[in-house]
Parts: structure tokens; C-alpha cells; sequence
């Protein structure tokens, strides 16, 4: 265990341990999934997949938009694991991503919004 000298001295504990500050790189999965809550209709859109699977059609329907849109949404979503999808013939059907980050990010958006699960209700 080293010691890093601060340039003021506030008895700040971690300057004690430097092997619990964290690098800037593990911060980027997190930094990649905030990316996505930029837009309204992108949370909206996984907010919708957290409960049904369903394909683009269907999706613009919910949510108003077209379905070159939703698509657009769909690719950001999916590039940062938040959802996924499945092939059936010529359809293909989006839900939200079986992980921790893609639950936490459910459950985040459902307080702020003080929403609940359409099951739940």
C-alpha cells in the first residue's frame, strides 16, 4: 500500500489506499449506458422493452415514431448491450438485455419517472 500526498489534506481515505481509486476505463461501461438516456424517446423505447418483446412495427406504434427511427434507436440500445434481439423468419424482435445494467437502468428510469411495471399494476 503507497500513499499519494494531496494538496491539501482533508483526511481523505482513499489517498491512503490509491488501489481503490478506480481507473478512468472502468467508468466507460457506465459513461457508454448514460450515453443512451440522452434522448426521451430512446429511454421510452427500452423502457417499453424492458416489458414485452416486440418488432420495429409494433414499436413505432407504441411510442409514435417511425419505424426508421425506432430502428435508429434500436442499433444505439443494442451497440451498448442494453437490448437484444431474435431473428423468426423475416421478423425480428427486440427486449430489453438479460444483465444487471440493463435491470439497474430499468428499475433507475421507473423511480425517477415514478412509473411502475405494466405487470405490476
Amino acid at each position: 500500500m503507497s500513499y499519494i500526498p494531496l494538496p491539501h489534506d482533508h483526511g481523505t481515505l482513499i489517498a491512503d489506499d490509491p488501489g481503490h481509486m478506480p481507473k478512468e476505463t472502468q467508468f466507460q461501461v457506465v459513461s457508454d449506458i448514460f450515453k443512451q438516456l440522452c434522448d426521451p424517446s430512446r429511454i421510452c423505447i427500452f423502457w417499453v422493452l424492458c416489458h414485452y418483446e416486440t418488432c420495429v412495427t409494433n414499436l413505432a406504434c407504441l411510442v409514435g415514431m417511425t419505424s426508421p427511427a425506432v430502428s435508429h434507436h434500436l442499433r444505439l440500445l443494442k451497440s451498448s448491450g442494453l437490448i437484444v434481439s431474435r431473428r423468426d423468419g423475416k421478423e425480428v424482435y427486440y427486449q430489453a438485455a438479460d444483465t444487471e445494467q440493463a435491470q439497474m437502468l430499468h428499475h433507475m428510469i421507473e423511480k425517477m419517472v415514478e412509473i411502475s411495471c405494466p405487470m405490476e399494476d
